[in-house]
């Protein structure tokens, strides 16, 4: 019987942990969705690289609520089985509050390495396959992302102009500055329009004249029709590799690098170059680490912390306070376990007593369940 109790408890937890997390998953999704196709527009990509990306992104806000959404998950469904007597049963039956103690802690162990996998393997996976595919794709400048009357910087190292654009894509008096190295290069156009030749987009103007600035020196010229090469101009979005898009393996071994720690690899080359892995970047990286590796082991305690509920009874005068005590000691280690990283240091010993935090946190919890029980039964 305590079999199938604890089989319908375990339901009732994930059931509406999972439902509630995907939910709230692809609400957030599509509003940062929405934020996306803004992004997609501005900068002429195509609908499939929009299409990818904007999917891609789904596993970080998954593993970003999940914590959140946990806590609440076992809290509510605790609370209920309180308010509707049917803890009782459990109790009714001889269990042991340490042994339903013990239960969620098996289970938040699962979702502990849940939540590893996600932060450690799949988030980063997805996030560098996420930017790899606008590193990879070309701006589509047939698309409709010159807007008239409007100061066009899409395109890195080039600010286009246009006073109106017809229905067929002829954009009129056109203004183009191009920056270089060492100058700058100004031309102003009648008429132009977007064609792609051999693949290549190519902006054709009409009736202009082009002033080119070099070393404090101008020269100018006048044109009836000129090519305006885009095939090796880049969008001004962000492609390279970001610290939080770093294989795990590659960040472990880039720190153990940096702090001289000797730690082996067996499946990485010791001396292979790791993009980010530079002195600069050694804070970025232990915050990375904190953010996949440390803030997992948070999900025990988060799940743990609901049971305090069960140290008193509805009946009790002081259960509504316990109620608002236990809600608020989740919602403080959430935002601890997501603060705290703000006092991350470069010395890497500093930051011991922040990496074994939730350990320490969760041995004390369990402490006061300990006693508070033992002391009870001891009492009765």
């Amino acid at each position: 019987m305590k079999k199938l109790l604890y089989r319908k408890l375990f339901i009732d937890y994930m059931s509406f942990f999972f439902i509630a997390l995907v939910t709230s998953s692809l609400i957030i999704w599509i509003f940062q969705a929405v934020n996306f196709l803004d992004i997609m527009i501005e900068d002429g990509r195509e609908y499939k690289v929009y299409i990818n990306y904007s999917l891609l992104n789904f596993p970080k806000i998954f593993s970003k609520l999940l914590p959140f959404v946990l806590f609440f998950s076992i809290y509510f469904i605790l609370s209920k089985y309180e308010t509707n007597n049917e803890l009782i049963i459990f109790w009714n039956y001889g269990e042991n509050k340490i042994h339903f103690v013990n239960f969620i802690i098996k289970i938040s162990f699962l979702l502990f390495l849940l939540q590893i996998l996600l932060t450690s393997i799949i988030v980063p996976n997805s996030q560098d396959q996420a930017r790899s595919f606008l590193r990879n794709s070309d701006i589509d400048f047939l698309g409709n992302f010159i807007k008239p009357k409007r100061f066009n910087d899409t395109i890195k190292g080039v600010t286009i102009y246009s006073e109106k654009k017809d229905e067929n894509g002829v954009m009129y008096n056109l203004y183009i500055k191009k920056n270089f190295n060492d100058g700058f290069e100004l031309t102003y156009a009648k008429k132009g329009i977007f064609e792609k030749k051999n693949t290549m987009p190519i902006l054709i103007l009409f009736e202009g004249e082009t002033i080119r600035s070099k070393n404090n020196k101008s020269t100018n010229f006048n044109f009836s029709k000129s090519d305006f090469l885009l095939s090796n101009l880049d969008a001004n979005t962000i492609t390279q590799q970001k610290t939080q898009e770093m294989n795990t393996g590659d960040l472990l071994l880039c720190v153990s690098r940096l702090y001289k720690l000797r730690i082996i690899s067996l499946f990485k080359d010791p001396k292979k170059p790791i993009v980010n892995c530079h002195d600069k970047n050694n804070l970025n990286l232990l915050k990375e680490i904190y953010k996949r590796l440390v803030i997992p082991f948070y999900i025990p305690l988060l799940m743990l912390t609901p049971y305090l509920l069960i140290l008193s009874s509805k009946e009790k005068i002081n259960y509504p306070k316990l109620k608002l005590i236990t809600f608020l000691c989740g919602v403080i280690i959430i935002i601890f376990s997501e603060g705290i990283i703000r006092f991350i240091s470069k010395e890497l010993i500093n930051n011991l007593s922040i990496f074994i935090a939730p350990l320490v946190i969760f041995l004390i919890f369990y402490s006061i369940f300990i006693y508070n029980l033992n002391f009870n039964k001891i009492k009765k």
